[in-house]
């Protein structure tokens, strides 16, 4: 056992004797040392039941004979972090979950982990570290939130909510109308019920192979929860005895996998940033231009919130990821070959699969679109790319041409935006909010919402270099590379410029001559730095652009 050199023989009896001062046994020591890594904590909804899935989670190790030793990670609730400098800590974290989490795994020898997760940063954090780490691994996350009920009985959520803000700014709510949804659109524990990135990202780990059937949709508060924890536990044991690593699952093909599952499903334009850190952690370099050559192949299958009215419970009871890979399955659009957590390969994991409910998961033949949920656009705006959930955006919205409404920060159009100075037809673009420029690649759920809310949607266009939540819907365009503080032709725009977007075409266009922004960049400074101290600052220094998926060099 790879724990053998921290238990066996004298050479290790130091090391023995410090087993020994946390109460393990001589018999549990002669078990596999599984590391258990549990993300709880009190300030995330969506890790506040995480202890319990651990519990769970040892209980099966236990039953299956090894024996668990659970540490922590950190995670923070993009939600409460959001609209305020806390934001910035919060990609950030996805390599600092991903370094401590290997230093620890490492450090002590551990023949096999689970990895428990939920939230946004979380899950890609805990997979970039399986795959540096590369021991038997497997994934069980904490489960999505239930939708929540305004008091008319109509169902809700974060999105909503966070819509709700904009609505009341242009009085199509009052006060009143905004408790209702602050007091009911998170009524559980859970990662928050729509397809965000939290849930994108525990569906796209079944995708992938690292977790469980059921994994990504069972939600939070059921009893169904603990015994996948349960099953887990047990797995991991199985996966030790046979030797099968992280990278015998997350191989080249498992990740076209999981991007043309992201497609079918509607995920979070996050995605973009996560599946190429996690791949590039396994020496797989997953290029920005594969999204589109997968996603016009991919038809759209799924339209969770905020695409639609459905929510995380209706996409379990509809028969979850393995209904929707079922799906994809009877055209050959993924690979049923390859080798997964459970031991078997996917086509064994999809016998007897089937699709409970049409409407949730549309059928192959009937999509909801022929393509994928997720674009990437190019032009002289965006040179090396930029992201937009194309499934979120309203008919009206895949072509648009408008003039540039510019802001140097997130809190500047936030301002601009509650105060009524954007008008229908406006591309707000949104600057220096990059993973080099914030530092830390804001989302945008604020800005984009207040619009949504004060049903601009169908009028109004964004555009940043920052990213934007899973809870986003509308052409909201992000991930523009290269950022505005590397010197994108985005930190070049002016006030009243021009800028064409062509969703279906996949182009991005500032109507500005070459010969203007040649004079433009040659009277470019880039801005002083926002932060020069601290974690932040370091990131800075490190961080790659957003199609690189902001990964640290």
């Amino acid at each position: 056992m790879r724990s053998d050199v921290i238990k066996k023989g004298i050479p290790a009896a130091p090391n023995r004797s410090l087993l020994y001062a946390l109460g393990y046994t001589k018999e549990e020591l002669e078990r596999p040392l599984i590391g258990v890594v549990c993300s709880y904590n009190e300030i995330v909804p969506g890790h506040m039941n995480l202890d319990k899935i651990a519990e769970a989670v040892k209980a099966g190790i236990r039953a299956a004979g090894g024996t668990p030793v659970e540490f922590p990670a950190i995670a923070v609730c993009d939600g409460i972090a959001m609209g305020h400098v806390g934001m910035k800590y919060s990609l950030v974290t996805r390599d600092l979950i991903a370094d401590s989490t290997e230093a620890m795994a490492m450090a002590h020898q551990f023949d096999g982990l689970v990895m428990i997760p939920n939230c946004d940063k979380n899950v890609p954090g805990l997979l970039m570290a399986a795959a540096r780490v590369n021991v038997p691994t497997i994934f069980v996350s904490g489960g999505p939130m239930l939708a929540g009920r305004l008091s008319d009985g109509r169902r809700t959520c974060l999105s909503h909510m966070f819509e709700a803000v904009g609505s009341y700014y242009v009085n199509k709510l009052d006060e009143a109308g905004v408790e209702d949804y602050e007091n009911n659109a998170c009524p559980t524990c859970g990662s928050c019920s729509g397809m965000y990135t939290a849930n994108s990202m525990n569906c796209l780990t079944e995708a992938i192979g690292m977790g469980l059937g059921g994994n990504g949709t069972i939600p939070a508060v059921y009893s169904a929860r603990l015994r996948l924890a349960k099953h887990a536990g047990m797995k991991i044991m199985e996966l030790v005895e046979k030797d099968i690593r992280p990278r015998d699952i997350m191989t080249e093909a498992a990740f076209h996998n999981a991007e043309t599952i992201d497609m079918a499903l509607g995920c979070s334009t996050n995605t973009m940033l996560h599946l190429p850190a996690i791949a590039h952690e396994c020496g797989i370099e997953l290029s920005f231009d594969m999204a589109n050559e997968i996603s016009d192949k991919t038809p759209n299958l799924c339209h969770l919130a905020p695409a639609g009215e459905t929510y995380m419970e209706d996409l379990d009871l509809a028969g979850g990821v393995y209904a929707v890979m079922a799906e994809l399955a009877k055209k050959g659009l993924i690979d049923t070959s390859l080798v997964t957590c459970t031991g078997k390969t996917i086509a064994e994991n999809l016998q007897g699969v089937v699709n409970r409910d049409p409407e949730i998961i549309r059928p192959i033949d009937a999509p909801y679109s022929k393509t994928g949920g997720i674009a990437v656009l190019k032009g002289n705006l965006a040179p090396d790319g930029c992201v937009v959930k194309q499934s979120a955006v309203a008919a009206e919205m895949m072509e648009h041409e408008g003039p540039a409404r510019v802001f140097d920060s997130e809190d500047e159009a936030i301002e601009a935006i509650y105060a009524g100075k954007i008008v229908a037809g406006d591309v707000v673009v949104i600057r220096y909010e990059g993973p080099k420029g914030g530092p830390g690649m804001r989302e945008m759920l604020n800005p984009t919402s207040a619009i949504a809310g004060m049903g601009l949607d169908k009028d109004v266009a964004l555009i940043t270099d920052g990213r934007f939540s899973g809870a986003t819907r509308g052409a909201s365009i992000g991930h523009v590379s290269p950022e505005a503080a590397s010197g994108g032709t985005i930190g070049l725009v002016e006030e009243g410029d021009i800028i064409a977007i062509n969703i279906p075409a996949h182009t991005i266009e500032l109507k500005v001559s070459d010969d203007v922004l040649a004079q433009r960049r040659a009277k470019w400074v880039c801005p002083e730095p926002r932060i020069k101290t601290g974690y932040l600052a370091r990131y800075a220094k490190m961080v790659s652009s957003a199609d690189k998926g902001a990964i640290l060099e």
